[in-house]
């Protein structure tokens, strides 16, 4: 196999699974912007990029670099004392707790709070439809639950499924209900704002090269040190808007890994400090497949870096306790943006 082939089979299936993890978002015409409408050339950018491109409205990258000493770990420049991070979200029996979401009760059995499950899009005919149903290790019991105070129920073959939240005590896999109320909405999130500040004059409209073998080259030989890249479009995306290539520096000196990128590369660039490098987002990935693959932890999101910053994983579970966080513990858990459904009321 030529070592280009390896390279392009490396961000296949790198950017597969960089998509897998995300929203999909609408793809404007990335080749006409990258080349200026001159020649079309072979898409690589959609291996890490192409679910990024979107306007960029507002938002604020947080990362943790660590270039001072690069023999200490992200993780450990991350955690504060005894505190570790996430540490914030970890529930034990007796915790006040609160959750917000789907609610289902079917006949029998008591009612479940269950985490927000990807779900097939199906489509049945009227009266087709199977019961609602949540797996166990999605689910939450609820003890004392007032259906009454449940939003919006509907019943399907004898099972009702409606929204609320609740909050109550923890007790291992169940909550005593001690208030109800409607469920909450999800704020929408905007995507993060690229982290350079333009030049004077502002990011001319200009082609990039960073489809070029030389810079695919030059990335893949500096994984363990650079993220990305990353496409933002700071003006919107019309057809004329700049088009700016992001890549972010894990560890080492960011002025020298510019300076030895721009031999390579051409076109409008923002290099700026993150928190993982492209193979520690594939180490952090791999990690985790292995250990949920041993162990039943209630996760049901799990992934590399954050896709657009280079920042902690995001890792969505039904809720994060001692033993949950000893599990993940090995991979790093300054490297984990833990998003549990059960959250403490402190």
């Amino acid at each position: 196999m030529k070592p280009t082939d390896e390279i392009d089979d490396l961000l296949t299936r790198a950017g597969a699974q960089w998509r897998a993890d995300q929203e999909a978002l609408p793809e404007p015409d990335l080749e006409y912007m990258l080349t200026g409408g001159r020649r079309p050339r072979r898409r690589w950018v959609p291996a890490l990029a192409a679910a990024s491109v979107a306007v960029v409205a507002a938002g604020i990258i947080a990362v943790l670099p660590n270039h001072q000493d690069p023999a200490q770990s992200p993780q450990q420049s991350f955690a504060q004392g005894n505190h570790q991070p996430n540490d914030e979200l970890l529930v034990k029996p007796g915790d006040k707790v609160q959750v917000s979401g789907r609610i289902i009760v079917a006949p029998g059995k008591q009612p479940v709070f269950c985490a927000p499950l990807a779900e097939r899009l199906i489509g049945y005919l009227p009266g087709k439809e199977p019961a609602p149903s949540c797996p166990d290790d999605a689910a939450v019991k609820l003890n004392g639950l007032k259906l009454d105070q449940v939003g919006g129920l509907t019943t399907t073959k004898g099972v009702s499924v409606g929204h609320a939240t609740v909050t109550g005590i923890w007790r291992d896999g169940t909550i005593d209900v001690q208030a109800q109320s409607p469920a909450i909405e999800p704020e929408p999130s905007d995507l993060p704002k690229l982290p350079c500040a333009a030049p004077a004059g502002g990011w001319p409209s200009q082609p990039s090269n960073i489809s070029s073998a030389a810079v695919r080259a030059f990335l893949t030989a500096n994984a363990a040190q650079a993220y990305g890249p990353v496409i933002y479009y700071p003006n919107g995306s019309s057809r004329n808007a700049p088009v700016v290539v992001m890549v972010g520096v894990a560890h080492g000196d960011l002025a020298a890994f510019r300076a030895s990128f721009e031999k390579v590369y051409s076109g409008n660039l923002c290099v700026t400090p993150v928190l993982m490098s492209n193979a520690d987002s594939d180490r952090v990935r791999t990690e985790l497949d292995t250990i949920l693959s041993k162990q039943r932890l209630g996760v049901y999101m799990s992934g590399g870096a954050d896709g657009m910053t280079g920042g902690p994983a995001p890792l969505q579970l039904l809720v994060y306790t001692e033993q949950v966080k000893t599990a993940l513990a090995p991979v790093g858990l300054g490297l984990l943006d833990i998003q549990p459904q059960v959250r403490p009321v402190r």
